[in-house]
């Protein structure tokens, strides 16, 4: 008697067990995922990360033509007369003083498709004078570029391409100037003749390259028409500065090169490999 009765409250508590752990062992709930999550930003290209430039890595027939020192007031509406006749594009770093002189003359260039940057106000070296005087230079540049145009210019030619590595970080960052020089320069400043300018700048010129000139000087001018011609020939397209940077790509890495595999013969176990004997040609 007392067995069976063991035997049904066991059975009992069982029951009341199961039922209990029925109630309490819920199925986990799936985790809900937040589609909120930003997108991350797109890595910013090679150009963009950078300061200065001489040229850049560019998919196609792409260069910069970059006219120094103007505008001059009978000289640079000559230019932009071949420009146009040629459909080319191009970028005046203008001297302050000249830009305040001439105001019509950028105009014109802006309304024909040129793009106008900062070249100082006076042309001294950059690189030689502290930052205050330096700041007042660009700054003066700056405003009469404004005035002419409603636009403030975004790059920067220092005079004889010099200025320091400091002096580029803090230009960018309190005027956001890209610093731009250059890897043709025809030296045309010198006046060698409209031929030797013309083939200086064909020798020299690739695709992404920044040719130098300056439209102050008669020489220089006489030598465009021959200039723009060859270069159409060889199929080069001349856009802006800030075109031509933003057609900026990566520069491919090298091919890793592949190990040659030895010369030397392979030896048998147990053979003892004796190099052959050679002699040297003499300087060799």
């Amino acid at each position: 008697m007392f067995v069976r009765q063991l035997l049904a409250f066991s059975s009992v508590s069982l029951l009341i067990l199961q039922s209990v752990s029925g109630q309490s062992a819920r199925p986990a709930q799936p985790v809900e995922r937040s589609n909120s999550a930003s997108t991350p930003a797109p890595a910013a290209s090679p150009a963009q990360l950078q300061i200065s430039f001489n040229s850049v890595h560019v998919d196609g027939p792409y260069i910069a033509l970059t006219f120094d020192d103007g505008p001059h007031a009978t000289l640079t509406p000559k230019l932009l007369d071949l420009l146009a006749a040629h459909h080319m594009r191009a970028t005046f770093f203008v001297v302050g003083q000249n830009a305040a002189d001439h105001p019509d003359i950028l105009r014109r260039a802006v309304r024909e498709g040129h793009e106008i940057g900062n070249h100082s106000w006076s042309h001294p070296n950059l690189g030689r004078m502290s930052d205050e005087a330096v700041r007042r230079e660009l700054q003066k540049t700056d405003d009469a570029i404004f005035a002419a145009i409603g636009k403030h210019p975004t790059l920067l030619r220092p005079p004889y391409g010099s200025i320091t590595a400091r002096q580029k970080r803090w230009i960018r960052d309190d005027f956001g100037y890209r610093i731009i020089t250059w890897d043709v320069d025809p030296l045309d400043w010198k006046r060698p003749g409209p031929s030797v300018v013309t083939n200086r700048i064909l020798k020299e010129t690739r695709p992404g390259s920044i040719v130098l000139a300056h439209d102050i000087h008669p020489p220089t001018i006489e030598a465009m028409p021959a200039t723009f011609d060859q270069l159409d020939r060889k199929g080069f397209k001349s856009v802006t500065v800030s075109e031509l940077l933003a057609m900026a790509t990566q520069v491919p890495p090298k091919p890793t090169p592949i190990p040659r595999a030895s010369a030397l013969p392979v030896a048998s176990p147990g053979a003892v490999y004796t190099p052959p004997v050679t002699t040297s040609t003499p300087g060799g």
